[in-house]
């Protein structure tokens, strides 16, 4: 992806830290320290000070709806 105002290139590994939610680990919140969380879907909160973290785990699975949902396609009949 081109950075329109710079004309670079976009690198993730060049953003530096970025806090995310990792699920079986210790996680301690960067606003507050405390380690006390709510689970969503997508974010987990701090219980304490309410920081908002994305769960590591949602970037794997992205946040589509998976195309199969639907059921089954059945095919169509001659008539």
């Amino acid at each position: 992806m081109l950075n329109s105002t710079h004309g670079h290139h976009f690198d993730p590994a060049a953003r530096g830290y970025h806090a995310v939610y990792r699920e079986n680990a210790v996680n301690r919140c960067p606003g507050c320290g405390r380690s006390h969380w709510l689970i969503g879907r997508l974010l987990a909160e701090c219980g304490f000070c309410g920081t908002a973290l994305p769960l590591s785990e949602s970037y794997a699975h992205g946040t589509s709806t998976p195309f199969h949902s639907r059921g089954p396609r059945r095919p169509k009949l001659a008539a």
